[in-house]
């Protein structure tokens, strides 16, 4: 049986030894080395050498999982484990000199996320995650916050950078929570959002347009400390980061349900 804490233990290795990397090409950072992979999707080398380091290392952690990796350094399949990389989450705030942006590595068995880790690479934050070992930032446990409402929540999103079709929906439900909750703040990473949400600095996150590299990890995180990830209809399952809804469990069916109203067809 694969020890699940064990393997945590180790993708952590493998993301803070990249995130050195990440950490030494960002003194000087010239934006000019990053090229287009889509409308305002930045990529650099620096996305593509850590992906290589990840990839490398993960390997040999686990050869008989497969890999979906952002930038594609391997596409190696498996039927049941798999590798779900992004090796910078946050890469236009990089090339903008901003924080936050981090390394998002997830281990899924049947598409499901049994570990996760997300290394926060300048504020120098670890959040683990294993199926039934709870969630933690670095060495402490971690929890969900305790709020009971929408009103009494700070809520996290990120606005959309390149399918545009639901704008105007997505803004109706930024203006409701602009009224209804503590505020909306914007990272840039939404591997930092779903940490966030895991350790009681956000109540509740929700986006649309994402992959599963910018969620697999921070999903496995955030049910480990208590929370509830779906997509807008409520659906916990198979989530492909296309809709995602996460949230403490008081929060979430009153955060769902506003979510929902606004962003469905």
């Amino acid at each position: 049986m694969i020890d699940y804490k064990d393997i945590c233990s180790k993708i952590e290795s493998a993301a803070r030894e990249a995130g050195k990397f990440i950490k030494r090409e960002s003194i000087g950072f010239d934006i000019s080395r990053t090229e287009n992979k889509g409308l305002h999707d930045f990529v650099s080398y620096v996305d593509k050498e850590s992906e290589r380091m990840l990839v490398e290392k993960l390997a040999i952690i686990l050869p008989e999982a497969g890999f979906l990796a952002e930038e594609g350094t391997s596409s190696k399949i498996s039927s049941e484990y798999c590798w779900v990389i992004d090796p910078l989450d946050g890469t236009t705030n990089f090339v903008h000199g901003l924080h936050p942006y981090a390394i998002s590595v997830a281990l899924t068995k049947d598409n499901v996320p049994v570990a996760g880790v997300v290394h926060e690479v300048e504020g120098d934050e670890t959040f683990t995650a294993w199926k039934g070992g709870g969630a933690w930032l670095n060495e402490s446990r971690i929890n969900v916050s305790s709020a009971k409402k929408v009103s009494a929540s700070l809520v996290a999103t990120g606005f959309p950078y390149n399918d545009f079709n639901r704008l105007e929906k997505y803004m109706s439900c930024l203006s409701y929570f602009c009224r209804a909750s503590h505020g909306i703040r914007r990272l840039g990473s939404a591997s930092v959002d779903l940490s966030y949400v895991a350790c009681g600095r956000f109540e509740a996150f929700y986006e649309y347009d994402l992959k599963p590299w910018d969620v697999a990890a921070g999903i496995i995180i955030v049910r480990e400390a208590g929370g509830r990830v779906s997509d807008f209809s409520g659906k916990e399952e198979n989530l492909t980061g296309q809709e995602i809804v996460a949230a403490n469990r008081f929060v979430f069916p009153e955060f769902l349900e506003i979510v929902s109203k606004f962003m469905r067809d």
